[in-house]
């Protein structure tokens, strides 16, 4: 049976990268993403909820980040949960679930992302497998070219069919919820 673990999150940062060079040669940076929800309840009250992500990012991508990414800037991530177990303090065992990045996309003008370069990068993934090899079996000599008509036709544009509106003829008892 297939599975999935993907996370998408558009919110802003809430804190500059803490960004680490690690004995190996990997580099890791990590940073907080707020996400906001409205809503009204019952009563009519406006509420607005608040969600904080953990979000790790590996190697390049982490030059990256650590390069443009500033407290407050908006910025697209996609990524995998990931669970992480620790002790505290008190020698308690404890779990927290992170986001481990695999793309981002800087949201927002470059004045939104103040003292970063204009040429910042507008999104980042991580490495793709190499393409497969291009095919190599060999081609058809090219056909000639028939000479030009001496009047040049303007290039014909397609015209989409207009949607056809939706209607239903079945009542709310057909609903299967």
């Amino acid at each position: 049976m297939a599975s999935l673990n993907k996370v998408i999150l558009i919110g802003n940062v809430g804190y500059d990268p803490d960004v680490r060079y690690l004995d190996g040669g990997s580099v890791v940076a990590k940073f907080s993403v707020a996400t906001n929800e409205r809503y009204t309840t019952r009563t009519g009250e406006q509420v607005e909820q608040t969600e904080w992500f953990r979000v790790e990012v590996w190697n390049d991508q982490a030059k990256i980040i650590e390069k443009y990414v500033r407290k407050g800037q908006q910025i697209y991530v996609e990524g995998r949960l990931r669970t992480e177990t620790y002790t505290d303090k008190e020698g308690k065992e404890r779990f927290a679930l992170n986001v481990r990045a695999t793309t981002f996309q800087f949201l927002g003008g470059p004045n939104e992302r103040e003292g970063a370069p204009q040429e910042a990068p507008r999104q980042q993934q991580a490495p793709q497998p190499a393409a497969p090899a291009p095919d190599r079996r060999p081609q058809a000599a090219p056909q000639p070219q028939a000479a030009p008509t001496t009047a040049a036709r303007p290039p014909q544009q397609r015209r989409e069919p207009d949607p056809v509106p939706f209607e239903s003829n079945s009542g709310d008892d057909d609903l299967p919820f």
